[in-house]
């Protein structure tokens, strides 16, 4: 996607300064930033799924299960799905627990639900994703 912004961009550029030079600099500057903030949002919005995930599993004993969800500001990949606290994990450092969570998807006869593990610790007040990304392939953005 950003390749075609760049590519779009240098051709405007470049016909308008009738330089190729120019046209090739904008296009290459344009494809940089636009994969950069494309890669920025998707980290963003993955963060805030995995901190509603952390945060809904972070006062659970083991064995305890909650439902988490994320309402995005854009209206686009809300997710939600159900969480289990399988163990406590002894640390020196912080409290940490891992967790199984699943990942509901679709509606009526092609809903689905995946189902993965994570660690979360508590970092001050709150629970935060402890998991070295990527984690799992769901979570594209951060590779």
């Amino acid at each position: 996607m950003s390749a075609l912004i760049g590519i779009g961009a240098g051709a405007v550029a470049g016909g308008a300064s009738a330089n190729p030079a120019v046209g090739f600099a904008v296009g290459v500057g344009v494809a940089a930033v636009s994969d950069y903030s494309i890669r920025y949002y998707g980290r963003t919005r993955q963060g805030a799924e995995q901190d509603a995930i952390a945060a809904a599993a972070g006062d659970l004993p083991p064995g305890g299960s909650a439902t988490w969800q994320i309402r995005h500001t854009i209206p686009y990949g809300d997710e939600a799905g159900t969480l289990k606290v399988v163990r406590d994990i002894p640390n020196p450092l912080a409290s940490c627990k891992e967790v199984v969570f699943s990942v509901v998807d679709g509606e009526g006869k092609d809903r689905t639900r995946a189902w993965y593990d994570a660690d979360i610790c508590r970092q001050g007040t709150q629970w935060k994703w402890a998991s070295a990304e990527p984690a799992v392939a769901r979570w594209g953005f951060l590779q």
